[in-house]
């Protein structure tokens, strides 16, 4: 497994309560950068931050005071903004038919709305030197994903802006990119024990045909942080407005 080189990068995470922007937040200082996570959920953040010698800000990701003040505070630590990873969000089920008003408003507001503040915000601190930013978007921002029209939408609205971006931004050295990845996390684990033993034949059976690498979702450590400790890298600086899609196969160059 390739390493990248990370040594003195500062970087900010979001969503690194949970998930893949966990798995960053404890492989990141192994790799030489210095990390604060973000994330609403303080207990658990602060003590994953605290295990991997990061540091900690309490945010909400769709509230501009919220994002202003946990950056600003997630900078002071660090010293100065080399990268922003994105990754906070959610993606609730509701049949689109029936996908109350209140619940696609919080889901444009964490997923879309969220990343343009982390995104301005990080903006403010990138300007001068340049960076990067990462944003997580998903392939049911491209494809549509059945039972989540709500998560679908506001991952569309992040494939949209960080292309846009990405124009706006590169004369400042920054580049902005979108990760579509398709990673077995907690979560994940959580969907599949909710499946009958039927349905869960049935869904391992399509995911065996739509991902041509292993059949199955990738593993955070293995497969996923290598990737991204690329793209967060001086490595990856003339990369910018791209779908970097880490999912096996499953979604094809469009």
């Amino acid at each position: 497994m390739g390493v990248q080189n990370l040594s003195g990068r500062r970087i900010i995470v979001t969503g690194g309560a949970s998930g893949m922007g966990e798995g960053l937040v404890r492989a990141f200082p192994g790799y030489g950068a210095e990390v604060v996570s973000l994330d609403l959920a303080e207990e658990a953040g602060r003590s994953i931050a605290d295990d991997a010698g990061a540091s900690f800000q309490q945010v909400d990701v769709s509230d501009q005071y919220s994002v202003d003040r946990a950056i600003a505070a997630a900078v002071d630590t660090l010293g100065g903004l080399d990268v922003l990873v994105h990754a906070a969000g959610i993606a609730p089920f509701a049949p689109s038919e029936s996908t109350p008003l209140d619940l696609w408003n919080t889901v444009m507001a964490i997923n879309a709305t969220g990343t343009m503040l982390t995104n301005q915000a990080a903006f403010r601190y990138l300007q001068a030197d340049g960076g990067a930013i990462l944003n997580f978007a998903s392939a049911a921002g491209l494809d549509g994903l059945p039972g989540k029209a709500a998560y679908s939408a506001s991952k569309g609205a992040v494939l949209a802006w960080t292309r846009t971006v990405a124009a706006e931004w590169g004369r400042y050295g920054i580049t902005v990119n979108a990760i579509a990845p398709a990673i077995w996390t907690p979560m994940y684990d959580k969907t599949r024990s909710e499946m009958s033993e039927e349905q869960l034949v049935r869904h391992d059976a399509i995911m065996a045909q739509q991902i041509p690498i292993g059949g199955r979702l990738g593993d955070i450590t293995n497969d996923f942080v290598p990737v991204m400790a690329f793209y967060a890298s001086e490595g990856a600086g003339f990369v910018t407005g791209q779908t970097i899609a880490i999912d096996g196969g499953t979604l094809k160059v469009r």
